[in-house]
């Protein structure tokens, strides 16, 4: 609490009524360095999204529907928990106050959709509040070196993605494109880097002009000549030469990103010149995999496999004999990936859950909350990996000797929701939005639902959360050949137990029409199905499902482990 109180004595002093404080840094990125993670500072709060909102005699954190157990827990001491979108400042301020942010942290889009219209006046201060008063010297910022990707990794040469990006611009008579996310830039340059723990992200800006300058702006101690030769076309430069830089422009139609440019680099551009906000058109080129990046996902997902099926094995054989934790576990489950030689690091941080902690549905096991795996529970673990080159995310629910048939029916009725979005009828108008329908549908027959999406877009090498496409109930975004998404429905009750069922899908072509092509080869638990609540075409569904992975992955087991995958494998 001491750190809160410290906090309203700055904004205080400065006439405020409030601080709002984002879980992002100034890049946007899913996943930040320690030193920069304002709110977990403030709040506790660990997720990857959540919002700080620090008034004079009360507090909010507004998460969504994913955090609402982990903030109560976390935070709840100090902090009224706000389900979001359910809930918004305005429903909850009914005054006029002057709320105070970091211009830096938030964009014009984002605050306009989560103030609406609150009687608020949103005044943005050049320093951070929170900086000053956290003693804060974990510079965690990485130093190793940006690196590039050949054309036979990504297939594609930058030239071609650039000159494919121009003629956006051109079309829209644009002079100036700032690109602000990471990912876009590396997307589009063929880069990666290390600026986080989980994806290969270089932190950096871009600005492409009419004149077909490209200028990269990052840490130059981040750049080596190998990478500079690489990028023999582009003009690399020092970050902190930017903001003088952009103030330079003048008299030009420029265009932002209004998902990740800054508050505080549109006040530049604002002053002379005409802005465009947009969403910049690299989101919807880079969720279009073609045939090289999908051959290397397909590879990567079979790598995968055989390190996710090992370890299911190695569960089922060894939590009785063994006292296995979920930290345990998810180590184990680290060393099967680590043994594949093309394994980078993990794609987001492991949620390794049993019994109650199961059903958080972002849980990160700790020394706290460590549970050891006991017979008669389930156990769900949801994790990814980054090989070279490609990006996996998967989650099985796995039956501890579990015998619930309440349990057994709700997963089966999951499993139907899964295989409803597996083998959705796909066409040219088809959104995330219609599909999100049937993933539910079977839970929703005895009043059960989750609170989260059914699916996210996925990276190729790069985050393993991107858009534009999704599985959802507000996504419109129409699916094509090529974009890749996550098919995850789930049920979580509170305190006794959770139950998801991930695989990643790619939209590949099928004579005329469209169709879902499952990428992640893991078995699904066959002893928690009720099979007599299936039909014959999800029935045939599992069969061929297990089928194919026993044809991809056979030929990886050892003999110990044969009969058991055998087994995961064989006919319901």
């Amino acid at each position: 609490m001491e750190k809160i109180n410290k906090l309203k004595k700055e904004f205080i002093q400065l006439g405020l009524d409030g601080y709002f404080i984002p879980k992002n840094d100034e890049f946007f990125g899913e996943y930040i360095n320690a030193s920069k993670d304002y709110l977990q500072y403030i709040s506790n709060f660990s997720g990857s999204l959540g919002y700080a909102l620090i008034m004079k005699k009360k507090n909010f954190l507004f998460v969504d529907g994913r955090y609402t157990t982990q903030a109560k827990i976390q935070s709840g001491k100090f902090f009224n928990i706000i389900n979001i979108p359910h809930k918004y400042p305005v429903d909850i301020l009914k005054k006029n106050y002057s709320i105070g942010f970091d211009p830096q942290l938030h964009t014009q889009q984002f605050l306009k959709h989560f103030f609406k219209k609150a009687n608020i006046k949103l005044i943005p201060i050049n320093e951070n509040l929170v900086n000053k008063i956290w003693n804060n010297n974990n510079d965690s910022t990485r130093k190793n070196y940006f690196y590039s990707l050949t054309k036979k990794e990504t297939g594609q040469n930058f030239t071609d993605k650039i000159k494919e990006n121009y003629k956006f611009l051109s079309k829209k008579n644009i002079d100036i494109q700032f690109i602000t996310a990471s990912e876009n830039i590396a997307w589009l340059l063929n880069i990666r880097g290390h600026d986080s723990e989980y994806s290969p992200i270089p932190n950096s800006r871009l600005i492409l002009d009419s004149k077909k300058n490209v200028y990269l702006f990052c840490n130059l101690k981040k750049i080596n000549k190998k990478f500079i030769n690489e990028l023999k076309k582009i003009k690399i430069l020092d970050i902190n030469i930017l903001d003088l830089f952009l103030d330079n422009i003048k008299d030009k139609k420029i265009l932002i990103d209004q998902r990740t440019c800054s508050i505080y680099f549109e006040n530049i551009f604002k002053k002379n010149n005409n802005i465009i906000e947009f969403d910049d058109p690299i989101y919807l080129m880079k969720s279009i995999k073609n045939k090289i990046e999908i051959m290397n996902m397909k590879k990567s997902h079979i790598y995968d496999g055989v390190a996710l099926t090992k370890f299911l094995i190695w569960i089922k054989k060894n939590y009785k004999n063994k006292k296995i934790t979920e930290i345990d576990a998810q180590n184990k489950l680290l060393s099967f990936r680590k043994m594949n030689k093309y394994f980078k690091t993990s794609s987001f941080p492991t949620i390794s859950g049993t019994g109650p902690n199961s059903a958080v549905i972002h849980y990160k096991a700790n020394k706290k909350t460590n549970r050891t795996l006991l017979d008669g529970d389930i156990y769900l673990v949801d994790s990814g990996g980054q090989y070279k080159f490609g990006t996996t995310d998967v989650t099985r629910t796995i039956s501890l000797n579990n015998n619930n048939s309440k349990i057994k029916d709700i997963f089966t009725r999951v499993l139907k929701g899964h295989i409803g979005v597996s083998n959705f009828r796909l066409n040219n108008n088809t959104t995330g939005s219609m599909i999100d329908v049937v993933a539910r549908k079977y839970l929703k027959e005895i009043k059960l639902d989750y609170p989260h999406g059914t699916g996210h877009g996925v990276g190729y090498y790069l985050n393993v959360h991107e858009g534009l496409q999704g599985i959802s109930s507000n996504n419109k975004v129409k699916f094509r050949e090529g974009m890749i998404v996550s098919n995850e429905p789930g049920y979580y009750k509170e305190g006794k137990f959770g139950i998801r069922i991930e695989n990643m899908i790619v939209v590949e072509k099928k004579k005329t029409s469209y169709k879902f092509n499952n990428l992640t080869m893991v078995p699904i638990d066959k002893s928690l199905i009720n099979k007599k609540l299936l039909k014959k075409k999800e029935i045939s569904w599992i069969n061929n499902y297990h089928s194919k992975i026993y044809k991809n992955l056979n030929k990886f087991m050892k003999k110990s482990e044969l009969v058991d995958f055998k087994d995961y494998c064989s006919n319901i």
